[in-house]
């Protein structure tokens, strides 16, 4: 599945949630599902979370936290070493 045709499954209504990002045909937000991953929940997790999404809409919402990741920057102070 290529890259694009992922990104087609996030969707931006200013009419849902404030226009935040989130999986097309849901009110799941991308943010949501992306902080779940990074505190460990797995995608099969997700899925028994969400019974109405995919395996798609998951890999969608990482693939739109990857572009954003490219376009935006945040600054992150570096730790000191001893």
């Amino acid at each position: 599945m290529s890259k694009e045709s992922l990104l087609s499954g996030v969707s931006i209504d200013a009419n849902i949630y404030f226009g935040k990002p989130c999986i097309r045909g849901h009110r799941i937000w991308v943010s949501l599902i992306l902080d779940f991953l990074a505190i460990g929940m797995t995608i099969e997790d997700l899925l028994e979370e969400y019974p109405g999404i995919e395996r798609e809409d998951i890999l969608a919402c990482i693939v739109y936290g990857a572009e954003m990741a490219r376009d935006y920057y945040v600054e992150i102070p570096l730790g000191i070493h001893k």
